[in-house]
């Protein structure tokens, strides 16, 4: 039994000249079988168990590329080595397009051969475990970054390398990722602390970071300003992950200048998302224009007002702006959109909300299928990026770089998955966001939370003189003691927002550029 436990099949009119890199695969632990026809070769394959294949693509009779053909056929999930002392490239391209594994041109050596194995063979083993050394590398690192990150620069820096660790160990599949959550859920620990010290700061003086209100001014205006069409697509509940794994699929029509920035709190759409398409403060929203603002125990849908909101904030710097605003909640509305794109030409500015990943947060807390389809942050992920591949939103993506339009790319929040409840008791008027909650007759655990007794001071309505608000930190999650355990074991492991993490609070604001 060879030690690597792959059996290779090599096929090729000259097999007999090859015995010298035959016999330095053997002793690297393959067990090689070898065929010296294309018929042979597919009779080997359609009898018996190989883990890859090599094929010469000269051979007589039925050639390399027939046989390639037919063994996709037969068993297409064998990744095949083609080697050729061609380079005319409409054979590398036909090889391509059956999916080879890999081209080689003769004169081929033993090692080059060895490298196209192992890339194919070997190459979720070996990343596993340069990961997993890496990641040892940078663990102390990161602890470090943790405790000494004072300013909202070092959470940007540690949270990108957070995002970056977890998806390089997950798609290594390492034993590592219980240890990086030990280590997320002690930045998030720290965050808080950092954002309980230095929030009122922020919203109460100009030493604050870019935040909602600030996103048209100082990413949208410029732009305008220099009389480029802009298109700014806000993706509800957007994470830095999030991003990451969608970004492949738009690089080759744009390029991107990537930052993050700070929502307010609550870290929720009626907070979050009209502050920025308002470019206020949520408690100055509801003085200024109190028919657009609404107020927690009210009915009325909570962001209902957007198209009102964005030109309040165009009006109020005395900016002559022609805007569209479209919010798209499924495909129909997106394939609309496309067919009537000529119309979004004629605007400075064309505002897009699309709502899928906010909606697959709510749908996965309220059905089963749902929940063990997004079972875990990385099948979270898979279904982001599974929806925009297969969307109408990469086809708008597609259709702006093609006339060359500017993008603005950001969320009103991110979400985190919650594990941990909190009690809390509040009165009927109380609001049923689990992340965050508003109300006159609260009861808490003050050292379980972030709370805010005096709302204005920190930009927030008071929907009642004696109003209080509170934020979950971290993973936690409010929970009334009323049918506790039910309420727990329904909500636990579900993506919420509204409350306060690196997740929720410290999300993606991307410039796409068309290529």
């Amino acid at each position: 039994m060879a030690t690597n436990s792959h059996t290779i099949l090599w096929a090729d009119d000259e097999i007999d000249l090859l015995k010298p890199h035959i016999m330095f695969l053997r002793n690297k632990g393959y067990d090689v079988e070898t065929v010296n026809n294309g018929r042979d070769a597919l009779e080997m394959v359609e009898n018996g168990h190989f883990d890859l294949i090599i094929l010469d693509e000269n051979m007589p009779g039925l050639t390399g590329l027939e046989t390639l053909s037919r063994i996709k056929q037969v068993k297409p999930h064998i990744p095949v080595i083609m080697i050729t002392k061609s380079e005319e490239e409409n054979i590398m391209d036909q090889a391509v397009g059956n999916k080879i594994a890999d081209y080689l041109i003769k004169p081929v050596n033993p090692n080059q051969i060895l490298l196209s194995i192992k890339k194919n063979l070997h190459s979720e083993k070996l990343v596993s475990e340069q990961a997993q050394s890496d990641y040892r590398q940078e663990f102390g690192k990161i602890s470090s970054l943790i405790n000494d990150s004072y300013s909202i620069d070092d959470w940007f820096e540690l949270y990108r390398k957070l995002v970056f660790w977890e998806l390089e160990l997950a798609s290594a599949d390492t034993n590592m990722g219980e240890l990086l959550e030990m280590q997320k859920l002690e930045a998030n620990a720290a965050f808080t602390k950092f954002v309980k010290k230095n929030y009122e700061k922020w919203v109460t003086s100009d030493e604050h970071p870019l935040m909602s209100p600030h996103i048209f001014k100082n990413h949208v205006f410029p732009h305008l300003d220099k009389n480029e069409k802009v298109f700014f697509i806000l993706i509800d509940n957007f994470r830095l992950d999030q991003w990451n794994t969608i970004k492949p699929l738009l690089s080759d029509y744009f390029t991107f200048e990537e930052s993050l920035y700070c929502t307010i709190l609550p870290t929720a759409t009626q907070y979050a998302r009209n502050a920025i398409f308002s470019g206020l403060m949520p408690d100055k929203i509801s003085k200024m224009f109190p028919d657009l603002w609404v107020d927690e125990d009210e009915d009325e849908g909570k962001n209902l007002n957007e198209s009102p909101l964005i030109a309040t904030q165009f009006d109020r710097y005395r900016r002559h702006c022609k805007f569209s605003y479209n919010k798209i909640n499924d495909s129909v509305a997106g394939e609309k959109l496309i067919r009537e794109f000529s119309n979004l030409e004629q605007n400075d500015l064309n505002v897009i909300v699309l709502n899928f990943i906010d909606m697959l947060s709510h749908a996965r807390t309220e059905s089963k299928m749902i929940r063990e389809l997004a079972s875990t942050n990385a099948a979270y992920r898979s279904l982001t990026e599974s929806w925009f591949k297969h969307s109408s939103a990469l086809e708008l993506f597609r259709k702006i770089a093609e006339k060359g339009y500017r993008i603005i790319l950001t969320t009103d929040h991110g979400t985190i998955r919650v594990d941990n409840p909190v009690k809390v008791i509040g009165d009927k008027n109380t609001n049923t966001n689990l992340r965050y909650k508003v109300g006159k007759n609260l009861s808490y655990n003050p050292k379980q939370v972030y709370e805010i007794k005096k709302p204005e001071k920190f930009g927030l309505p008071t929907p009642n003189v004696s109003s209080t608000y509170i934020f979950a930190c971290g993973r936690d999650f409010c929970a009334y003691p009323n049918n506790y355990n039910y309420y727990v074991q329904y909500y636990t492991d579900t993506f919420q927002h509204g409350g306060i993490s690196m997740e929720e609070m410290l999300v993606p604001l991307i410039t796409l550029t068309a290529k």
